[in-house]
């Protein structure tokens, strides 16, 4: 095989698992949030402290896993994260009480911290081609929304048509057969692993990933920035269900009404992709971010004091698919093309920590705002976060 065409398999092979997990995890999330709502009652503080303890649990690990898929390999630190990811899933559907759906949220934030810079530093340093990989990145986000679309659709099909929990259980089952697909399919080639003094090598890679964050103003920015967005879009996105909820949703069953926003916001959000494909990296990508982050502040203050559960659904449509996925993709953008090839996957490991930080500190903020104060205002202080997140991104870089 030639190098262009394992070039391709590469890139064919990465978009393809990007879509596929989606799928089941998109799917499985959307009957998952409204299982947490109707079938175990939990409370508005309940949902938030789910987010936030995960969050917790996955800032202590993020970069340990990191170092260790830097350290031994990218590909079986992926499939470790599928096989953990879908045990979480599967066992979301066979319980009801908090302490135990808390104990399945966590391992679920914990496998996403065996993924999170893994799968970007396989696909970079694998391709070994730095003027494609931006938009390699922007053609896996494409198919992350599609198989997040399809996934929506047919798992939540699926729990419309039979039950929810049995929804839940076969998408997780469905997640841990895809470990088989990123055993066989992906291959490392480029990747050197240590194979001796594996402590000493890890914490030298710990090293020279936080000095190169450090030395960096622009990837110091980036992390504030997601900082703040990722609090406003955890808090904000396990709150948004139960406000529509409040807002009084039309006589439907509450699947097939957020399986239809949750798919609209996926055509949005990858239209929307499409249509700033050229705008994501280099020296637009500030601008888009800050613009992504005003659009968010908007929709989340029109969710937060909408009259009715039409206007605050158009409102999520706007905040998911724009504001969220494009604040994210950028982030990762900006960040793989500051980082150097034996820490990438430890640098983004790094972000994730912003992301998990984020999700702790601000999701138990707004969990206060939300029983102390109620749910509008709650969700005026997601706004807020996006808001103070577009003033950041407005000021001139510093290199």
């Amino acid at each position: 095989m030639s190098r262009s065409e394992y070039q391709r398999r590469l890139v064919a092979t990465f978009v393809r698992w990007t879509w596929m997990r989606a799928a089941l995890h998109r799917g499985w999330w959307l009957v998952a949030g409204v299982y947490l709502v109707f079938d175990a009652g939990l409370t508005e503080s309940e949902l938030v402290l789910i987010g936030s303890a995960q969050g917790l649990f996955a800032l202590v690990s993020e970069v340990p896993a990191g170092v260790l898929a830097d350290t031994i390999s990218r590909k079986w630190s992926l499939v470790l994260s599928q096989v953990l990811m879908g045990t979480a899933m599967l066992t979301t559907g066979l319980v009801t009480s908090f302490p135990l759906l808390l104990g399945t949220q966590v391992l679920w934030g914990l496998s996403w911290t065996f993924a999170s810079g893994s799968d970007i530093a396989w696909i970079t340093d694998e391709l070994d081609q730095p003027d494609r990989i931006a938009a390699v990145l922007s053609r896996a986000a494409r198919a992350e929304l599609t198989g997040a679309a399809v996934g929506l659709l047919g798992i939540g099909a699926l729990a419309w048509a039979t039950w929810r929990d049995l929804a839940i259980v076969l998408a997780g089952s469905a997640m841990l057969l895809l470990a088989f697909y990123v055993g066989f399919r992906f291959t490392e080639e480029r990747f050197m692993p240590t194979r001796d003094a594996r402590w000493s090598a890890s914490w030298t890679i710990f090293r020279r990933g936080l000095a190169l964050v450090r030395r960096s103003p622009e990837i110091l920015r980036i992390f504030l920035a997601t900082f703040l967005v990722n609090g406003a879009v955890n808090a904000g996105g396990r709150l948004a269900p139960k406000q529509l909820v409040e807002l009084g949703l039309p006589e439907l069953d509450p699947i097939v009404w957020f399986t239809a926003l949750g798919f609209m916001a996926l055509v949005v959000g990858a239209a929307v992709l499409r249509m700033v494909d050229k705008r994501l990296d280099g020296q637009h990508a500030r601008h888009s971010y800050g613009v992504s982050a005003a659009v968010g502040a908007v929709g989340m203050a029109v969710l937060a004091f909408a009259p009715g559960a039409v206007c605050g659904s158009v409102a999520l449509v706007v905040v998911s698919g724009i504001a969220a996925p494009l604040t994210r993709l950028i982030a990762t953008i900006w960040v793989n093309a500051r980082t150097t090839s034996e820490v990438r996957a430890t640098t983004h490991s790094f972000l994730a920590q912003a992301e998990y930080l984020g999700a702790v500190i601000c999701g138990l903020s707004i969990a206060l705002i939300a029983g102390v104060a109620g749910l509008p205002l709650a969700l005026a202080g997601s706004a807020a976060l996006y808001a103070v997140t577009g003033v950041l991104m407005r000021r001139p870089a510093r290199g």
